[in-house]
Formats: structure tokens, C-alpha cells, sequence
């Protein structure tokens, strides 16, 4: 990490916030925890208003259930790329990271659960001369 890195990393945690990126297939968040009152905010709008399904709004705050956390931060978010079940994963891989940064004692049950691992799977992308990635012409005898 270079120095400017470490000293806004530095900066961060002086102010009282955590931050760390999440990833998951093409979508990437952005997280900032604070100690609050439990106040989700992604890009601008609040958890049930970004998220429509009550799956997405889940899988986002996974981390907070599994250290029995939940209600006890403020998190801000900066969510782009993929689907919206894309990002909701990328906010829990950044939340789980933002947390081992507050307390390094969350990392083996963060890990257990498998929200420190990052879900690089893409799209395959799509072959010339074929339909799609895997995709062949249909055959014809003439």
C-alpha cells in the first residue's frame, strides 16, 4: 500500500469511519461504517428504497447478523456495475471487509461465512462466428 493510501486510510479511521471496497461479478461498492443508529444509505437513497426485494436487502446486511451488529453502525454506500443482486453482494463483501478493519476479531467469523471472499465469476464473453459464448450455429445436412 503507498504511503498516500496509508495516511488516507489514517485519516479515515481518526474521523471515526471504516472504509473498504466489495466486489462481486461485475458490480463494486464503495463503504464507509460509522458508529450509529443503523442508517443505510446507497447512492443517495435509503436500504428499502435502493433494494425493492427483501432478498437484496438481506444478503447486503448478512455481516451485521452474523457478529450481532445489527442497528449499531451507519453505512454509506457507493454501489455501481452489474445487476442489483450483484451489488447487494458487493456491499456485503464490503461490509464484512470494513468490519474486520474496525475489529480484527470479526475476521474468523466473517470468513467462516464466506463474506471475505471475493465472487469473481463474469459473464463469459461472447465468440465470433457463434451465437454466444458457447452457442454454435444450428447445424443443417444442407
Amino acid at each position: 500500500m503507498s504511503s498516500v493510501a496509508q495516511s488516507f486510510k489514517a485519516a479515515e479511521v481518526k474521523a471515526g469511519r471504516y472504509a473498504a471496497t466489495g466486489k462481486r461479478k461485475d458490480a463494486a461498492a464503495r463503504v464507509w461504517l460509522k458508529k450509529g443508529k443503523g442508517d443505510v444509505v446507497i447512492n443517495g437513497r435509503p436500504l428499502e428504497a435502493y433494494f425493492g426485494r427483501m432478498v437484496s436487502r438481506m444478503v447486503a446486511m448478512q455481516p451485521f447478523n452474523v457478529i450481532d451488529m445489527v442497528g449499531k453502525f451507519d453505512v454509506t454506500v457507493n454501489a455501481k456495475g452489474g445487476g442489483k443482486m450483484g451489488q447487494a453482494g458487493a456491499i456485503r463483501h464490503g461490509i464484512a471487509q470494513a468490519l474486520c478493519e474496525y475489529d480484527a476479531a470479526y475476521r474468523p467469523a466473517l470468513k467462516k461465512a464466506g463474506f471475505l471472499t471475493r465472487d469473481d465469476r463474469v459473464v463469459e464473453r461472447k465468440k465470433y462466428g457463434q451465437h454466444g459464448a458457447r452457442r454454435a450455429h444450428q447445424f443443417s445436412k444442407r
